[in-house]
Order: structure tokens, then sequence, then C-alpha cells
């Protein structure tokens, strides 16, 4: 197997299929997806769906010109309770789960519409205070989150969009690769109808995206342009400038200890062990740990 360049493996890819003009990008995870993933320990099944996650919020997000941070949670009740991502405009991307360890092991189901009850996903795009935040919601729709995306393009936001999604183990770590094609409508608003060119054009990049296989897709050796290629060399495919994914955190020992400062005196109280009061980080499992001392004297008195 040839060596692999890390930005070769971690990184968001847009392209046009010329013959169409439909529009496109990959997402491609390697070592950012396993050190995300690792650093949790979480069950194999959330794992899965945090995968799915990290690959979307990615895809998202790179379909928007904003500086700030895109944020992709699925959220409901359930075994698993919460899946969120977030990526900043700079390719900075982490994320989290919340879930039920019990009821997780009991679930007869393990897609995401059968483990996370009344679910929904929220789209979030936080530009800072000064700027209105923007939010998409849809239902949780099928069996994985990846559904519930192309549903919501397709219904809520009128653009045909097709997605290809895999993500697992091989040898040992954690990697993942999604397509997301997409028919955006013309000037004036002409969308897709039946039996125009459009659609021909539509239904046969459809039919060669889901020719792609698991294989392929988590090859770490076969490029994400490679792939491209392979699937759509019939329609000429024009690939744009890539953007490098890395994993990283926000948190910081002020952050934390301004979420501590807020809670109530007693609530400070019972968080104390052994003298020191200790926080861990739910995205990067990074541990804080302060001297109650230091807490009280910034408390109002």
């Amino acid at each position: 197997m040839g060596h692999v360049d890390v930005m070769d493996d971690n990184l968001i890819l847009p392209f046009q299929l010329e013959s169409s003009s439909l529009r496109g990008r990959v997402v491609r995870m390697g070592s950012v997806m396993d050190d995300i993933l690792s650093a949790h320990g979480y069950p194999a099944v959330v794992n899965d769906h945090m995968a799915q996650s990290l690959i979307l919020g990615a895809m998202l997000s790179s379909m928007l010109k904003f500086d700030g941070v895109f944020t992709l949670q699925a959220q409901g009740e359930g075994a698993l309770s919460m899946v969120v991502s977030d990526m900043t405009s700079e390719g900075v991307i982490r994320g989290c789960a919340t879930f039920d360890e019990a009821r997780l092991a009991s679930a007869l189901s393990q897609d995401i519409k059968g483990l996370m009850e009344k679910g929904y996903i929220a789209f979030t795009v936080d530009q800072g205070p000064d700027t209105e935040r923007y939010q998409g919601i849809v239902e949780l729709k099928g069996e994985g989150l990846a559904q519930s995306v192309q549903h919501y393009f397709t219904q809520s936001e009128q653009i045909a969009t097709g997605i290809v999604l895999y993500a697992a183990q091989r040898e040992g770590k954690w990697r993942g690769q999604g397509i997301m094609l997409q028919h955006m409508p013309e000037e004036g608003g002409t969308k897709l109808a039946v039996g125009n060119a459009h659609e021909d054009d539509w239904r046969r990049a459809m039919i060669l995206m889901q020719s792609v296989k698991e294989d392929e897709m988590l090859d770490p050796a076969l490029r994400a342009e490679d792939i491209l290629i392979r699937l759509f060399h019939e329609e000429g495919v024009r690939v744009f400038e890539p953007q490098a994914l890395r994993k990283g955190c926000r948190c910081s020992e002020d952050k934390v200890a301004g979420v501590i400062e807020m809670m109530s005196e007693e609530d400070i109280r019972d968080m104390i062990v052994d003298g020191s009061i200790t926080m861990t980080c739910e995205f990067c499992s990074r541990h804080y740990t302060f001297d109650p001392a230091t807490i009280a004297a910034k408390l109002p008195h």
C-alpha cells in the first residue's frame, strides 16, 4: 500500500460534472476521524453515528460562505440522546455524543431513528455575537443521518440531493468518506422536471454515484480524485481547491472556569473531590483541574 499524504487523507474536495453542471463535494477523513473517536472510547454503534455526523458536518459546512462555526446536532429521546459535530470555517472539526449505555445495550434497533426517539437534526451557523445565527431544523428520517440530510435538501430547500457515505474501522483505525451531489436550481428557479434533459442527467449521475463500493471509499491508497474519475469519467469531472481538515477543540481553562463560576455555590461544593474540582471537555476529553479557593475568590459575595 502506497504512502498517503495527511492532506490527501483529511479533506473536503469540491467538484463539478462538466456535462451536466451538477455540483458536489467529497469529504474524506482518516487520522482526523480516528483521533476524534478514539479519544472518546464510545461503544461501536455510537461511533458509527458519530462518524456519519463528522462527515456530514464537514460536507454541509463546506457549502456555506461563513466566518465562524457550523454545527450539526441530532437530538432526541432514547438510548442515544445527542450526536453533535462542529467545524470552523478554517476546517477545524470536533464531535461528541450523549447516550445511556444500559439502554443502548438492550436496544432492538441500531439505526439512528430507533436509538433516538422523537429525533430531529439542527444545522446552526454561528458567526459571532454581532451576527444573527442561522438555524435549520429537520425531523429524523430513514436509518441514518445522511438520509435525513438528503430529505431536508430535497423537500425543504427544493435542491435535488444525493449522498453516499461509508465509515468503518479498517485495520483498527476509523476512517470514512462521503460524496454529495446536488442539482442546484437554475436562474429563474428552474427545477428538475420529469422527462427533461436535466432529469436524465440527474438519474445517470445518481446511478453512477451509487455504484461506488465500500471498499473503494475506505481504501486509504485510493485518492478522492481517483474515485471521482472512476465514477464520472464520462461526465467530465472538474475538481476545485481542496480544504484541509484537522481535529481541534475550542475549550480552554478560562472557558471551563467560566462555566463553573456560573453554577450555584452548592453545586460547586458538590464537585470538590480530594480538595480539587476536575472538569472534562465533552468534545476532546481534556481534563481541567481547579483549586476551589481560586473559583470561590471569583464568585460574587
